[in-house]
């Protein structure tokens, strides 16, 4: 029997492949040049039939109402790239590099005003509060029985001497328990070192020192505004 895709993904599946295609685009003079690959059509046709492995592996943690399922429908697609890559015997470090380079050159695509109200919005005191009620939403009973591979987080106030405006603590990662389930350990710390790039493009410094997937108990986001120029 088929392995089916939930219907929430199942609409955004069109939209993600083209992502992920246009991934495989950038990426091939690095597979190339640094994964010492030659076959690249036949890399490019085995990450897109792992994606839509990996598609029927995505969790659902409530569609449209949850922020969780936009960063699973933006990364999840990086599982399916560097299992293959790693099949084929690359190094995770140079795994990490093709993935974090190719991330960022997605990223620039989007026109820089675009890009920076996308910032702007997130750190607004609107966004502030959504984080808020969804953190504190995240860790009630009820959402972790409905939605056990969902990400739990709490909001953090910055407090004095602090130079961040807000933070968040993931005590749980969706992406974690992805990797735990399907094997994926090895290559979890490549969506780990996306998040600086995905935010320093919008205008936005994250500052990290620690993640579950290094071991520690939560990841300690910090978030401030970077200095326009």
């Amino acid at each position: 029997m088929a392995e089916i895709i939930h219907p929430f993904y199942e609409s955004h599946r069109g939209a993600m492949e083209a992502v992920m295609r246009h991934r495989l685009d950038l990426a091939e003079a690095m597979l190339c040049e640094r994964a010492h690959l030659s076959n690249i059509d036949g890399i490019r046709q085995e990450v897109m039939d792992e994606f839509e492995i990996v598609l029927t592996q995505m969790p659902y943690v409530g569609g449209a109402a949850s922020r969780m399922s936009d960063f699973f429908m933006r990364l999840m697609g990086f599982m399916a790239i560097s299992r293959v890559l790693r099949r084929h015997g690359v190094s995770p470090s140079v795994i990490s590099e093709i993935e974090r380079e190719t991330y960022k050159a997605q990223l620039l695509t989007v026109p820089e005003a675009e890009r920076l109200a996308s910032g702007r919005q997130f750190m607004s005191s609107e966004n502030q509060t959504l984080l808020r009620e969804q953190a504190t939403k995240s860790a009630t009973k009820s959402h972790q029985k409905e939605f056990p591979e969902d990400f739990v987080y709490d909001f953090v106030e910055p407090g004095p001497g602090n130079n961040f405006e807000f933070g968040i603590n993931y005590k749980a990662c969706g992406f974690c328990k992805f990797a735990a389930r399907h094997g994926d350990k090895e290559i979890l710390p490549n969506i780990c070192g996306l998040d600086f790039d995905a935010y320093a493009t919008r205008g936005i410094h994250l500052e990290r020192t620690q993640t579950l997937a290094g071991g520690a108990n939560h990841c300690n986001f910090r978030f401030s505004r970077l200095p326009s120029d």
